[in-house]
């Protein structure tokens, strides 16, 4: 996604399909809240196979959401996008308090 300007309708349409899944939703929600995590502690907290936890992932990381970073031996996710944080933080969802990461 551009950072130098507003993004296009079509950026935010890639977005929201990506956020249209409950566990990428609820990823990308603890993500905001935590700020960094990676993969074991997201396939614990929402007790969901690993396998699984990387193909949301993988949809986050193409949908220009969030970024993958080594710590180690373990691969940790942030989000990459400025403009997912505001729209979380506007949706004020309550089940951001719930089992998240």
């Amino acid at each position: 996604m551009k950072t130098d300007k507003n993004p296009t309708i079509n950026e935010y349409s890639e977005i929201l399909k990506a956020l249209g899944h409950p566990v990428r939703l609820k990823i990308v929600c603890g993500l905001v809240k935590k700020e960094t995590c990676n993969v074991g502690t997201i396939v614990e907290k929402l007790s969901i196979p690993q396998p699984t936890v990387s193909q949301h992932l993988n949809i986050l990381k193409n949908a220009g959401i969030v970024t993958g970073y080594r710590k180690g031996t373990q691969v940790c996710y942030k989000i990459e996008n400025a403009e997912v944080i505001k729209i979380i933080e506007n949706m004020d969802i309550n089940f951001c308090g719930e089992k998240l990461i």
